[in-house]
């Protein structure tokens, strides 16, 4: 017979502020189901449908976006809420690390505390007393367990809720994202904790967004999207299935914002911003130039450049002698922007010259998020000596293997004479975002190798135990 098993669970909720008025409780029950008679603009569904099983001493991890109905299961198996439709059913004893220290009143001691909060986990008097020092050792409040509760920071608080709830010795254990109740060090306890219960054959329903510990600790996993039950099975699987549905959504966030910003208008100068960076070289200055110590350059003329590429803010400038009309970041299958550490990158610009022009060059460069400048070039750092450009064409800047660490990063692409002088400069118009399993420090991530001598040894992948 399985721990936990929902059998098609639906749960419906009303909406905030949609109320139906019945004169009495008596007509309201004699109606039928205070949900069931609503219409679709009155409720929604938090689950819909749902049917999942979990084996008795399994580890089962539940992972999705904020409001995909991950809690309300948790909540559903541990009884704390009924199902509109559908079968909950539990076998064992249940904790549930949901909301820790909900029953904690603060006026009273955290000793008091501990014992009417273990009572209302099912503990006997003498049972609290037998493990009260395990839980006061384990939550690291020796010093502050006789003080008002009242007087604790969140994270003592906290501490000590998940400390009573992990000590219940329950055969079930439900785990809502309960991993951040303290410092790095406290968490680990917790890990530690969990891998205990596993070892002892006991069953976790872990909810988190922490994709690695699901790959690492749990033997099965569900996604769970809008309510539903989008796939589930082994973690790997599952949790790769989630993250690339995660890039595609966040792919079509940042072309919808891209598209936006090729609608920006064109000036004839860069608008003023805060000084951030000295000149340097980059997508619209082949040589650098002095600048002086002021918050508020001066706009450029038609016939110069402004005196620091890296002074203005976001936007759009340049003279239109050339135009960029299209930009386009591809990958290895087609359009893109969200990449992978040490993918292929390919920008694309289509370029209109409506007269002929002899002096130009081409420019990129990728900036951080908090504007950093990790890398600029064009053409004519790169000693191309322009010839002569008319008409329509394409300019493609292809990155071989972009070697960025994850985070998110623009980009400035631009054309301009050799000299500096605009012709049409995009300034952080364009965003895209890098993905790692590794998280890096800083930006750049080379290609490397680790060596060691034969005494110096690490685990396989898959030898690593789950504790």
């Amino acid at each position: 017979m399985p721990a936990i098993e929902l059998d098609h669970v639906t749960k419906v909720y009303r909406r905030h502020g949609r109320r139906r008025q019945f004169a009495t409780l008596k007509s309201a029950l004699l109606t039928g189901s205070l949900v069931k008679h609503l219409r679709p603009d009155e409720s929604f569904s938090a689950l819909r449908d749902v049917s999942l099983t979990v084996p008795k001493g399994a580890c089962y991890g539940v992972i999705g976006r904020n409001g995909s109905g991950k809690s309300t299961l948790l909540k559903l198996v541990a009884g704390i809420t009924k199902p509109t439709s559908g079968v909950v059913g539990v076998t064992g004893r249940v904790s549930a690390l949901i909301e820790l220290g909900a029953g904690f009143h603060p006026e009273i001691s955290g000793r008091e505390n501990v014992f009417i909060n273990g009572i209302m986990l099912g503990l006997s008097r003498r049972e609290i007393s037998d493990r009260f020092d395990e839980i006061v050792e384990f939550a690291e409040l020796e010093d502050v367990i006789e003080a008002p509760v009242k007087t604790y920071s969140s994270g003592m608080y906290l501490r000590l809720g998940f400390a009573v709830a992990i000590n219940v010795n329950p055969d079930i254990l439900l785990v809502d994202e309960v991993l951040a109740v303290g410092d790095e060090g406290f968490s680990l306890k917790c890990l530690d904790k969990f891998a205990e219960f596993k070892r002892r054959g006991k069953t976790i329903l872990l909810v988190t967004h922490g994709l690695s510990l699901v790959e690492r600790f749990c033997d099965e996993a569900v996604w769970l999207e809008a309510g539903q039950n989008r796939t589930s099975g082994d973690p790997k699987r599952v949790v790769q299935m989630y993250l690339a549905d995660v890039e595609q959504a966040e792919d079509q966030h940042l072309a919808a914002e891209d598209a936006k910003a090729q609608r920006t208008p064109v000036t004839q100068a860069p608008p003023p911003g805060p000084m951030t960076e000295p000149a340097a070289e980059g997508a619209a200055s082949a040589e650098p130039e002095e600048t002086a110590d002021v918050s508020e350059p001066e706009a450029a003329d038609d016939d110069e450049p402004p005196a620091n590429m890296f002074v203005a803010k976001e936007g759009r400038w340049g003279s239109g002698a050339v135009r960029i009309e299209q930009v386009t970041l591809e990958g290895s299958r087609g359009p893109a922007h969200v990449f992978h550490t040490g993918e292929a990158m390919t920008i694309r610009m289509r370029i209109n010259a409506v007269h002929r022009v002899d002096d130009f060059a081409f420019g990129v460069s990728i900036f951080s998020s908090d504007g950093v400048c990790c890398y600029g070039t064009n053409t004519n750092i790169e000693e191309m000596e322009s010839e002569s450009l008319e008409g329509e064409g394409e300019v493609v800047f292809a990155i071989e293997r972009l070697d960025l660490v994850e985070g998110t990063y623009k980009l400035d692409v631009a054309v301009h004479k050799r000299d500096g002088f605009s012709y049409d400069y995009h300034r952080l118009l364009y965003t895209f975002r890098v993905k790692s399993r590794t998280k890096d420090a800083g930006i750049y991530r080379p290609r490397h190798v680790w060596r060691f001598t034969d005494n110096v040894r690490f685990k396989k992948p898959d030898d690593r135990s789950d504790d």
